[in-house]
């Protein structure tokens, strides 16, 4: 058990340090700059965008997870995050060119930045991962289907989150963080 956890961190981390630190700020000044931010994904990736949501819910950024019931519409100067490894999931399509019908601005993390989604997107984050397709030019891994995916793009947005709080004024400040947090547990 020791050997898979040791390798699935190696992966990780070989992964995260392939990532463009251009392509990552990017997305961030994009997120500090947007009315408001509109997550989307499906199956694991869409979790990580709902962990994703909630980190930036308690640095008191305005998010909303597309399909929530809750959820307004966007509207111009509002920007929709997808998440999607392939970066051609047809609904996640969808909301993207709907986004841009609009006005608002789309952010892709994906591991395919010349995918349909990646075409249509303002910015791109690209993550040099195995995907469930385990294409040629892909990492190798002994994760099933798109795990290494969704936990780099998870950690990957982690890191967005400290940045961005750096650059408040209130910074990393746990007990404000803390007031936010979820009370009716």
């Amino acid at each position: 058990m020791k050997n898979i956890i040791e390798t699935i961190g190696t992966e990780i981390k070989t992964v995260l340090e392939n990532v463009s630190p251009e392509e990552t700020k990017e997305l961030a000044d994009k997120l500090e700059k947007a009315d408001r931010i509109f997550v989307a994904g499906t199956g694991r990736s869409g979790l990580v965008g709902k962990m994703f949501a909630m980190r930036m819910m308690h640095s008191e950024y305005p998010i909303y997870v597309v399909g929530e019931t809750i959820t307004p519409s966007i509207a111009t100067n509002d920007l929709l995050l997808l998440i999607s490894g392939s970066g051609s999931t047809g609904s996640l399509k969808q909301y993207g060119e709907k986004a841009k019908e609009i006005g608002a601005q789309v952010a892709l993390v994906t591991t395919n930045k010349n995918s349909a989604i990646g075409k249509l997107s303002d910015v791109t984050v690209t993550i040099p991962s195995a995907t469930k397709k385990r294409l040629p030019q892909e990492p190798a891994t002994i994760q099933p289907l798109g795990s290494q995916f969704d936990q780099s793009a998870h950690l990957l947005l982690d890191a967005i989150v400290v940045y961005l709080l750096e650059n408040k004024p209130a910074g990393q400040d746990n007990t404000k963080l803390n007031q936010v947090h979820a009370n009716l547990e």
